[in-house]
């Protein structure tokens, strides 16, 4: 039997998971807080930016949001510090630092 992503915790039995640990079902990013894992993360100066949202679609775990077509704040909870917006922010508009610093 495979058991669906919210079915396994850190009692499950390794027996009980599927080869490679793999979930098979779609959409589980929202429900595990994952920007947890990042050693660096990306910071946004709103003032330098000027919203050519070239950073949203490069980022992997879309946590830039844009509304009515302007980005937002990161999503800290999704971000995992890859730093791929810092590369392609032709504006300097993002920072990248170590976790706790500012």
């Amino acid at each position: 039997m495979i058991k669906k992503a919210g079915d396994i915790n850190e009692q499950t039995p390794w027996q009980e998971m599927t080869v490679g640990g793999e979930i098979y079902e779609g959409g589980t990013a929202r429900a595990t807080i994952t920007g947890e894992w990042r050693s660096n993360r990306p910071v946004w100066k709103e003032d330098k930016c000027k919203q050519c949202l070239l950073c949203a679609p490069f980022c992997p775990d879309s946590s830039i949001p844009v509304l009515s077509g302007k980005r937002k704040e990161f999503d800290y909870d999704h971000c995992k510090g890859c730093g791929i917006c810092w590369k392609v922010c032709p504006f300097e508009a993002i920072d990248f630092v170590k976790e706790g610093e500012e």
